[in-house]
């Protein structure tokens, strides 16, 4: 559970909000290996300060591996090639193979490529956990409200977030049913062997998201949502010293990442 005394959990929503679409802008802006990296290292060391579990932080591990070599590979070998372009290996097929002799590198540049890339896709995974898992959905709600979003829009981001944590536990238990009659493909079959066992365990998500959606529609039509522009609020929340202070760190850290990268790119 998170830590309900740190600071981010007392911070309200919609700072919040605000700072993570700022760092989110900031990751895309960063291109530099060095700077990507240490943004990674502080929202890592945040989400530790913060009580976030590892496995909440880190709960696509496996995916986030696969793509973050998936796309080291690729820039080495299709990154862009300059006369200034520095090689691991060249050719990379040797030249005494027939036909295909002499073809192919192993870029140095596209490895340090891939890897801010890396930084990149593993520090927005690591972001929006800081986000949803120190936020109540119902003060989420109300800060998108804040920042001008209408209330129905807020509603339903906020219904889709809540709901992610309620499928993972459905497949979770679908999994288990499908061991337990035998199935031994989701733990040592080949990915062919798992994609065939997938219809098994999308077909009842399918059922149960149809089913939910059912529910919540037929609540909210019953308590008259949507039927007025505007709501009011039982809870109110307005920024206090501990906000106004954050906001002004994260801009100025922003301002820092920024030019620090950019200082970066003209020196190097």
């Amino acid at each position: 559970m998170p830590n309900r005394r740190s600071f981010l959990y007392r911070l309200d929503p919609g700072t919040k909000l605000f700072l993570t679409a700022l760092f989110t802008v900031m990751v895309f802006l960063v291109d530099r290996l060095s700077v990507a990296a240490a943004l990674l290292l502080f929202f890592i060391i945040l989400s530790f300060s913060s009580g976030i579990p590892v496995k909440r932080i880190f709960s696509r591990y496996k995916i986030l591996f696969f793509l973050v070599v998936f796309v080291v590979i690729i820039q080495m070998l299709f990154g862009r090639e300059t006369p200034e372009t520095r090689y691991l290996l060249k050719p990379l097929i040797p030249e005494r193979i027939p036909l295909a002799g002499g073809a192919g590198s192993l870029k140095l540049d596209g490895l340090f490529t891939g890897l801010m890339i890396g930084c990149r896709i593993t520090a927005l995974s690591v972001l929006m956990p800081l986000l949803t898992e120190t936020t109540e959905p119902r003060l989420l709600s109300y800060g998108l409200t804040r920042l001008g979003f209408n209330y129905r829009a807020a509603y339903v981001i906020t219904s889709a977030l809540n709901l992610i944590p309620q499928f993972e536990e459905e497949a979770r238990q679908i999994t288990d049913a499908c061991r337990l009659r035998g199935v031994t493909a989701f733990d040592r079959g080949s990915i062919f062997s798992r994609l065939k066992e997938y219809p098994a365990l999308a077909f009842p998500l399918i059922v149960k998201a149809m089913k939910q959606a059912s529910v919540m529609s037929l609540a909210m039509d019953a308590r008259a949502f949507g039927a007025h522009k505007t709501r009011t609020w039982l809870i109110q929340i307005k920024p206090g010293f501990i906000d106004y202070t954050t906001l002004a760190a994260g801009i100025i850290f922003f301002v820092i990442a920024v030019t620090a990268n950019y200082m970066l790119k003209i020196t190097t």
